[in-house]
């Protein structure tokens, strides 16, 4: 059987050259609600480190989840991972103390 899709390959940063194989390896960054996964992966774009959000829940037309049913985990190529670290270390997730 023939292959239907096309294959698009994972964002980089301009000018960058790729390893052979390097594409499909991504890794764990973050466990998260999708505010602050959308909050981080715009961060580490800004930063030119490529995210992907991945949930496995299916969009709903209620504005809320009970406990991690609508958790997102964000994701970046493996040779990104320590520098994406670095960059959430240095931010203040948490409640704000009062």
């Amino acid at each position: 059987m023939a292959r239907r899709g096309k294959v698009i390959p994972f964002p980089t940063r301009p000018g960058a050259v790729r390893p052979a194989g390097d594409e499909r390896v991504l890794t764990e960054l973050r466990r998260c609600d999708q505010a602050e996964a959308l909050v981080v992966k715009s961060l580490l774009e800004s930063e030119g480190i490529p995210a992907l959000l991945r949930s496995r829940l299916a969009l709903s037309v209620h504005p809320f989840s009970v406990g991690a049913q609508g958790e997102v985990v964000v994701m970046v190529p493996e040779s990104e991972i320590k520098r994406s670290r670095v960059l959430l270390d240095r931010l203040n997730f948490g409640p704000t103390p009062l």
